[in-house]
């Protein structure tokens, strides 16, 4: 009886280490990168590949800004300002993102320096 009693609690731990992790991982949100200046460029990545399309789901947006002279928005199904003209360093905003398209964009340099990507 002491080796069912055993061979019983040892299964118990294993479950209860298992079912923490798999539960954490399930909500854990996608890193993107984006980064701005210090020329007149702006991206937006997850990975090494520019996000063009996105599920709908938590994302952790980490946002490298070189320059004082521009800045970080997003706009359409999100609004959101991640960092100001002023702010020079990086910035990391975890967000929802809904159905729809999104812009990010430098607001001083509009014309010039945005890219647009969708989420399903």
């Amino acid at each position: 009886m002491s080796s069912i009693r055993l061979f019983v609690v040892a299964l118990g731990a294993a479950v209860a280490l298992v079912v923490p992790t798999t539960a954490t991982t399930a909500s854990e949100a996608t890193l993107l990168t984006g980064t701005v200046g210090p020329g007149f460029t702006i991206t937006l990545k997850k990975g090494a590949t520019k996000v063009r399309t996105l599920k709908a789901g938590r994302y952790t947006i980490r946002v490298s800004d070189k320059s004082n002279i521009h800045d970080f928005r997003l706009k359409g199904a999100v609004t959101k300002t991640i960092t100001g003209v002023s702010f020079k360093g990086t910035k990391t905003v975890t967000m929802t993102l809904k159905r729809g398209t999104v812009t990010y964009y430098c607001s001083p340099h509009l014309i010039s320096m945005k890219g647009t990507f969708r989420v399903t």
